[in-house]
């Protein structure tokens, strides 16, 4: 089955995390993402350790699917390279600084009245103007401005930052989400559109009922770390070996909890009669609760608990993530063949559809310029004239080059 965006041209002017992630997950759909890095030095990801044999783990985990060439952004024939490409494109992604792409000639306007079909998506840290306009965006800084931080970590250590740069991969999907949108609008329209977010944007989209809390009741959530703001018990529990997540929501939940660890007499009790009592006495209960799973380990507890529909379930590291049954099932790992690292295992994207039966990660992260002359030639530039800007600086054409799969 056809890939839902084949078809489709994408100019992928993005580095790091926010904007390759985002033009991955079009590459995922279908999409010819073609990744313009600047030369001779590339994304600067690909300096950011740990590296697999020199090559940047960073850069692999967010750039498979995609061609990638060399052009240097310093050099004015290679700016005209890129608005030509973009003059031909469907959809155009960057996350540089607010200005940059204005101060390149490869502003939004620009670029519309070249082709009035594209859909130009950027992402800044904190918006494109305003007080912060300016701003550099980083994750973990927009992870501290948006309250974010301030809803995480233990109450006695207080803000903790979330474990993956969930600010660039959050604003690289809301991203997407609005390119996706703007190509529907645009087969009614006929024209393109920009689709923008910011790392502070797409943060306080993920505030929830924290955010609601305050707007509506005015009410400031402090981090609560492993258990839940309003239900308890709710959280995080030891056990004979190691912590299992334990999530009994509802009354039927409770008396089932309490029969399976024998502890009925807590039914009864005035501290645990309901959710409000247990609120108030969170850690006595805890401390009760952990002296019965304390005896048996967490995958027995979790297999104790499921068939009686008490959410439950093991805290995993990576290793047992990645050998565990249910994820090796639903193929949440695929595997490429990659021109420098040979077989090369990566997560999968998690949507499942028919036109997927084939699998998602089809091509590996590019090599530097692994396909510069390929892809100008099919913007129409002859291979004299290719190899001339090769000759002077302008492109660069990794010696390494491998067909695509």
């Amino acid at each position: 089955m056809t890939l839902p965006l084949a078809g489709l041209r994408v100019v992928d002017l993005t580095r790091a995390l926010s904007g390759p992630f985002c033009a991955m997950l079009l590459a995922d759909l279908g999409a010819d993402v073609i990744k313009v890095e600047p030369a001779p030095a590339g994304d600067m990801s690909r300096t950011w350790g740990p590296f697999d044999r020199n090559i940047s783990a960073y850069y692999l985990s967010t750039n498979r699917n995609k061609r990638g060439i060399a052009i240097n952004f310093r050099d004015p024939r290679g700016l005209e390279l890129i608005r030509d490409m973009a003059s031909q494109a469907d959809i155009l992604v960057e996350n540089f600084k607010s200005g940059v792409m204005e101060d390149m000639g490869l502003g939004y306007e620009t670029l519309r009245s070249l082709n009035p079909k594209l859909v130009y998506g950027n992402i800044t840290g904190f918006g494109r103007d305003g007080p912060m306009g300016s701003w550099p965006g980083f994750d973990q800084i927009a992870q501290g401005y948006s309250g974010l931080m301030s809803l995480t970590g233990q109450p006695e250590v207080g803000p903790t930052r979330v474990g993956t740069a969930i600010g660039d991969l959050t604003s690289g999907m809301w991203t997407a989400m609005g390119i996706l949108a703007a190509l529907l609008a645009r087969q009614q329209t006929g024209v393109g559109q920009r689709v923008e977010t910011s790392l502070l944007a797409s943060l306080m989209a993920l505030l929830s009922v924290q955010g609601q809390r305050y707007l509506s009741l005015g009410e400031v959530p402090q981090p609560t770390g492993n258990v839940h703001p309003v239900i308890a018990p709710y959280g995080v529990f030891e056990t004979k070996d190691g912590p299992l997540n334990l999530a009994p929501a509802t009354p039927d939940m409770w008396i089932k909890l309490c029969r399976l660890l024998e502890l009925e007499p807590l039914l009864d009790d005035p501290r645990f009669i309901d959710n409000a009592a247990r609120m108030q006495h969170r850690e006595e209960l805890r401390i009760i609760i952990e002296t019965r799973l304390t005896l048996r380990t967490k995958m027995e507890w979790t297999e104790a608990m499921i068939p009686l529909g008490i959410p439950a379930g093991p805290i995993n590291d990576l290793a047992d993530v990645f050998c565990d049954p249910q994820v090796l099932h639903c193929g949440l790992v695929e595997a490429v063949s990659h021109p420098a690292l040979g077989m090369l295992r990566q997560v999968a994207n998690p949507i499942k559809m028919d036109a997927f039966a084939g699998g998602t990660v089809r091509s590996a992260p590019p090599l530097l310029g692994q396909h510069t002359l390929e892809v100008l030639a099919e913007f129409g530039h002859t291979q004299e004239q290719l190899q001339h800007l090769c000759a002077t600086g302008v492109i660069v054409q990794h010696p390494q080059s491998a067909p695509r799969s």
